[in-house]
């Protein structure tokens, strides 16, 4: 029962944090590993699980994606198909043992870029620096292939990516943020449910407790209009976490 509830909260909260400024997968990683699940299927479940948040957020978004603008639509989404396929390939190959040992840098490298990142993207808009063309895209599929990996953070190193590419429009970046998210998930998630990396049983609680959060979440988010102590708490556990993570795997 204790597991259950530990499960529950994680989802709601994961939900609320994701719908308002992003970090959800902070919170149901280490609870599902916490909670038993090996932590590739950890990985794999809390991806699925974030799937419908990401859904409805670009539907939010979608008269904004539709604006269109460089590089098109179809060239992200095609390098967010083959990136996303690519990193969940890497981690079907990866031993178990292996991936242990890299989550604790995972989650401090996101953490860094959930930080770093929202400075990052300003910075970049005042010096009017950005890469087009084909290296664009190449980043893009670098990231790509990260959220195949990995999930966390993933949003921000999105963002940042669209302001090293030269968007501008922030409701557009946000919207091509969340339809990316999706892809990147739907692609890793098939590959993963037919590996039998999903815990079914764990994805129904934390899935449900996802979507409720991610509803309160988006009623606050239109109240929140300072994000500056919530980012502060997502990186405060992040690094607790990331500490956490490197203790249970000193070699």
């Amino acid at each position: 029962m204790m597991t259950v509830l530990i499960l529950v909260l994680a989802g709601l909260g994961a939900g609320a944090l994701n719908a308002i400024a992003g970090g959800g997968t902070f919170l149901t990683f280490p609870a599902l590993v916490w909670a038993g699940v090996p932590p590739i299927m950890a990985n794999a479940t809390a991806t699925f699980a974030a799937l419908p948040g990401y859904a409805g957020s670009a539907w939010a978004y979608r008269s904004e994606i539709e604006r269109g603008g460089n590089p098109p639509l179809a060239h992200l989404v095609g390098t967010a198909i083959v990136g996303g396929l690519t990193g969940a390939g890497l981690l079907l190959v990866t031993p178990e043992e292996l991936f242990s040992g890299v989550v604790p840098w995972l989650l401090l490298v996101a953490t860094v870029a959930f930080a770093a990142g929202p400075s990052f993207v300003r910075y970049l808009a005042r010096s009017g620096r950005e890469m087009s063309g084909p290296a664009g895209l190449a980043l893009v599929f670098v990231v790509s292939v990260y959220g195949g990996y990995f999930n966390g953070g993933l949003g921000i190193m999105l963002l940042a990516v669209f302001g090293v590419i030269g968007m501008t429009n922030l409701h557009r970046m946000n919207g091509l943020k969340n339809l990316m998210s999706v892809v990147l998930s739907v692609v890793s998630v098939a590959a993963w449910a037919v590996a039998g990396l999903i815990d079914w049983g764990n994805l129904l609680v934390v899935g449900l407790s996802c979507a409720l959060g991610g509803y309160v979440g988006a009623v606050l988010a239109r109240r929140v209009r300072n994000t500056t102590l919530l980012r502060l708490f997502i990186v405060a556990i992040g690094l607790i976490m990331a500490v956490v993570f490197f203790m249970r795997n000193p070699g």
